[in-house]
């Protein structure tokens, strides 16, 4: 594999894929690596006033942020692994830094009687609401394709899918986004307590209606299954167990977390093998103890960054090195970017790009700008994964499930209609867990020419050194991770051939970009 390659594989799977001038500037993989970690170290926070939803009523009552009705659909399979017991306290978890740091909106909307709102006014909340969590979006995505911050975008992503959540407030959302972003590559354990204590978290897993005496395990279960350990790791009596330490954890008006002493349960409880009167931060202390932790979290990151399909010899060692570094997430993806086998021809170009990975992709290698952002969530919507509308708590499930005949078709389509002003037509499937879901067909139906602009110069840079009848090859090279075949390359390069001189170079990109090769990183 050539040095290029090396460098594309590691943007591709370490950000958001390559542009030109990084795959022109010379550093090895190694040195770029470094670059990542350092461009990585600051925090840019997602945020503008367009993603502060303003509530127009203010003349309703509102409902305590205890109220409101248990998400049914999120509850998993129980699990009925059997552990030892024992009497140890477990130390207790480190404090976490200031959260002042993360902003928080100032226009959080109060919690309303809708049912007491006519059909306008749910219609027009219905409305805000929506505006500001496409411009969190859009914004997101945009981010996501121009931040110098590549490494941190990556893991924000990674951490919105581990840790999903689909909650109706915006200001909510943008927080506990922001709150993943400042610490995604600092200390898992800090993180893991960061957004157990998020409201968004605790409203979409029910912990507001976790009581002592009345306990909700729903939190507790995702926890340990979702989060931490996976299932076979945990009995029924440990969530159940844990679900009374959780109890009184919930979060005021304003959108702050609070602990409710006079709700939570001070009994002892047996989790893990363990007894003690155990707490919320005790029981993700205990956790944490457990090596298992270390090895479902590099697992999954292993899935995500290198290959679907687990190895074991590449995984342990890295679950062994995070476990003792008290998982230092940081140190985990050097480790994982720096080794051999992460270069290997198995991990390369093998894997298929996720929806948000093939939009922010385009943006950043084509330095893609839409005249209407819109369509960005469009598309997203087409081809199955929308930013803060994650499926279920158990997030996206990625690899082959990416791709349906439907969803390919829009992939193939997306470069037409990107890099030549094409019309882009889509009928949005039914979404029950939208913000209005009752919609027509008509009302769900785009229809319409997207306009953007692409920046070609960088490209041109790149093929300064190569014939005209080589610019197909090299355009190749940079452009797909798995190798083109050469039947479709002679293609490519008669249709440039065919093409008006001003219009050649768009012409290939636009007919790599339509590759199912493409589809691959």
């Amino acid at each position: 594999m050539t040095t290029q390659q090396q460098l594309q594989h590691l943007y591709w799977r370490a950000g958001f894929g390559p542009r030109p001038e990084d795959v022109a500037s010379g550093l090895s993989p190694r040195k770029a690596l470094r670059q990542l970690l350092r461009d990585s170290e600051q925090v840019e926070l997602l945020d503008s006033p367009e993603m502060h939803y303003r509530e127009p009523f203010t003349s309703f009552m509102t409902v305590s942020p205890g109220a409101g009705t248990p998400q049914t659909t999120m509850v998993t399979t129980p699990d009925q692994t059997a552990k030892s017991s024992g009497t140890e306290q477990p130390a207790p978890v480190a404090a976490l830094a200031d959260r002042s740091a993360v902003r928080r909106g100032k226009n959080q909307p109060p919690l309303l009687r809708r049912q007491d709102m006519t059909a306008q006014q749910r219609k027009m909340q219905n409305d805000g609401i929506r505006q500001s969590f496409y411009a969190m979006n859009t914004g997101w995505i945009n981010q996501m394709a121009t931040s110098a911050a590549q490494l941190r975008e990556k893991m924000t992503f990674f951490w919105h899918g581990h840790f999903a959540c689909r909650v109706r407030r915006p200001d909510a959302a943008l927080h506990l986004n922001n709150t993943i972003r400042q610490l995604a590559l600092g200390k898992f354990g800090d993180l893991l307590l960061a957004v157990s204590k998020e409201p968004a978290m605790l409203q979409f897993l029910n912990n507001q209606q976790n009581r002592k005496q009345r306990p909700n395990e729903n939190f507790a279960r995702e926890v340990m299954e979702l989060f931490t350990m996976g299932r076979g790791n945990y009995t029924e009596t440990d969530v159940k167990e844990a679900a009374r330490a959780f109890t009184g954890w919930g979060y005021n008006a304003r959108g702050e977390f609070v602990f409710r002493e006079n709700q939570h349960d001070e009994g002892a409880k047996t989790f893990l093998g363990r007894t003690g009167n155990f707490n919320g931060e005790q029981v993700l202390s205990i956790i944490l103890e457990q090596s298992r932790t270390a090895e479902f979290i590099a697992t999954k990151m292993y899935r995500f960054f290198v290959n679907d399909t687990p190895n074991l010899a590449h995984i342990q060692p890295l679950a062994q090195a995070f476990f003792k570094s008290n998982y230092d997430i940081s140190a985990l993806v050097e480790q994982m970017f720096s080794a051999d086998w992460f270069f290997a021809a198995a991990n390369v170009g093998t894997r298929i790009k996720s929806p948000i990975e093939l939009l922010a992709g385009i943006k950043r290698t084509m330095g893609l700008q839409l005249v209407d952002s819109k369509p960005l969530v469009v598309f997203q919507k087409a081809l199955g994964q929308t930013l803060f509308e994650p499926p279920n708590v158990a997030g996206w499930a990625g690899g082959r499930n990416w791709i349906d005949s439907s969803s390919l078709l829009y992939r193939l389509q997306l470069p037409s209609v990107l890099l030549r002003n094409a019309e882009f037509n889509v009928a949005l499937k039914e979404d029950e867990n939208d913000i209005a879901p009752q919609v027509s067909k008509l009302d769900r139906t785009f229809r319409q020419q997207v306009k953007a602009t692409v920046q070609l110069a960088p490209v041109q840079a790149l093929l300064a050194k190569t014939t005209p009848a080589q610019h197909a090859a090299k355009l190749s090279e940079f452009m797909l991770q798995a190798p083109i075949r050469p039947d479709n390359l002679v293609l490519i390069q008669k249709a440039a051939d065919t093409a008006p001189a001003e219009g050649r170079l768009r012409a290939m990109i636009t007919s790599l970009l339509s590759l199912p090769e493409y589809q691959l990183m």
